[in-house]
């Protein structure tokens, strides 16, 4: 496994073997500071580990400081495009990462000043580059936003950042092509050591987006190559969160204790309702405390559930108004089906 470098973000540390932090933007107009602060609010709520903010000109830099002020305790990210003086203005403002592109702010004094100012309040730089934003040379040679002309894009940015002996950068590479994304980010873990910001860009709906993430993000994370994510949905910022949380879950990258529940799809042998059952226990499950990660499997009969279940810390498996309940495999006794979730939960509160 290759560890990238640490970067320290406000409160929270990405890379070096650094759990996954889980990133999100706000939505709100950044000039109305009490519609954003609500907003990060409800995505710290979350769990949300960075929080993201367009920060279009120099009077949205206001809210940063109000923010600031406000005792907001995830770190605050300003995104920048092209005016170099917002970065400035942000990295005083007490912002604790500015992504922007040094190839796109303009001459090297441009550049030497936003790597200076945060280097001097050590502040990261987040480089992201999509397929909408390479530039022409580039784009030329390749003949289209191919994963080797992104991979290459953002070295290129980093490169005019570590003339100015600035090596405090966060590398993104997105595109809204599922295998583009997965091969650039490879080809970055492969020729170089910054933490990698994982994300397919513009995934479209909940439904949609999760699917594309999923299949983006997990792929690279499941071969350790990433190290902090955004999964984007065209939703409320909240459901990326979530979102985020269940993928990490779901690949055992969580970093955190948690309950994960493994359910059977039904089938005609199923004599409970398996699908209201699961989605009740889920919604209690997310509120619950554990002390160690557990394993909940909810199996719609006998014939297989403790079976293939068998390396679940506890579980059921459904009868004809009733059910068996079972701990790693083994039958334990059988309970009415209207106390099912009740037991779980007790037997939970033990472990």
């Amino acid at each position: 496994m290759k560890n990238t470098k640490k970067v320290k973000i406000g409160n929270t540390v990405i890379g070096g073997g650094e759990k996954i932090a889980v990133q999100s933007m706000t939505n709100t107009d950044t000039h109305d500071f009490e519609a954003t602060l609500r907003q990060v609010r409800a995505l710290e709520a979350e769990g949300c580990d960075i929080i993201r903010l367009a920060v279009p000109d120099i009077a949205c830099v206001n809210t940063i400081w109000k923010l600031k002020k406000s005792g907001v305790s995830a770190p605050l990210v300003a995104d920048i495009h092209f005016d170099y003086k917002i970065a400035i203005e942000c990295a005083n403002a007490g912002v604790d990462k500015i992504r922007i592109n040094p190839g796109n702010i303009g001459a090297d004094e441009k550049v030497h000043a936003v790597a200076k100012i945060c280097n001097e309040k050590n502040i990261p730089i987040r480089i992201g580059v999509n397929s909408g934003s390479l530039e022409k040379s580039i784009l030329a040679r390749y003949g289209s936003p191919c994963a080797e002309a992104l991979g290459e894009s953002a070295l290129y940015h980093a490169s005019l950042l570590e003339k100015f002996d600035f090596d405090n950068i966060v590398l993104s590479v997105k595109s809204s092509n599922v295998k583009t994304m997965i091969d650039a980010n490879r080809f970055l873990h492969e020729r170089t050591g910054y933490p990698l910001h994982l994300g397919v860009t513009e995934a479209g709906t909940e439904t949609q987006g999760l699917i594309k993430s999923s299949a983006g993000i997990g792929s690279l994370l499941c071969d350790n190559i990433g190290d902090t994510i955004r999964i984007s949905l065209t939703a409320d910022p909240t459901s990326e969160v979530r979102s985020a949380k269940a993928l990490l879950r779901a690949i055992g990258r969580s970093g955190a204790n948690t309950i994960n529940i493994v359910s059977c799809p039904t089938c005609g042998r199923t004599q409970i309702n398996l699908i209201e059952l699961v989605h009740k226990f889920e919604e209690i499950s997310d509120k619950l405390t554990v002390s160690r990660p557990i394993t909940v499997a909810l199996m719609g009969c006998a014939v297989n559930g403790p079976g293939e279940a068998r390396e679940a810390d506890i579980g059921i498996a459904g009868g004809t108004g009733e059910a068996l309940f079972f701990k790693k495999g083994e039958i334990v006794k059988k309970i009415p089906e209207e106390i099912i979730i009740e037991t779980l939960i007790k037997e939970i509160e033990k472990m």
